[in-house]
């Protein structure tokens, strides 16, 4: 039996619900990178961001190879920039009372 697609939908959001998840996703947006570098970009310790690439991985959202001694990670399709750029246009409109985070948001677009 098959599940229903509200139910892989709330799977999918539950998976985008850590920080280094999302952080990472962000991150493979230019393009794929080696975990080392990764690392170099996210605070946090190399077990817990291979523990958390596992996840990504698992769910879809991410593919890696091996490059001689690296792996390398990048999204799985340009449909998970594209969430991600809708989760930022989402934020931008329900958070204009939080100018800190609005800022924020119309900094890292400028980036983009």
């Amino acid at each position: 039996m098959s599940v229903p697609l509200y139910q892989a939908k709330a799977e999918l959001f539950r998976t985008l619900g850590h920080p280094v998840r999302i952080r990472v996703l962000e991150l493979l947006q230019d393009g794929p990178r080696p975990v080392r570098d990764l690392l170099a970009e996210i605070d946090v310790e190399a077990s817990g961001l291979s523990q958390q690439l596992a996840v990504l991985r698992r769910a879809g959202l991410v593919t890696s190879t091996r490059d001689g001694s690296s792996v390398v990670y990048e999204l799985s399709t340009p449909a998970v920039a594209d969430l991600l750029a809708a989760g930022r246009r989402i934020l931008g409109a329900v958070l204009t009372d939080r100018e800190g985070l609005l800022v924020q948001l119309q900094a890292e677009r400028q980036d983009r």
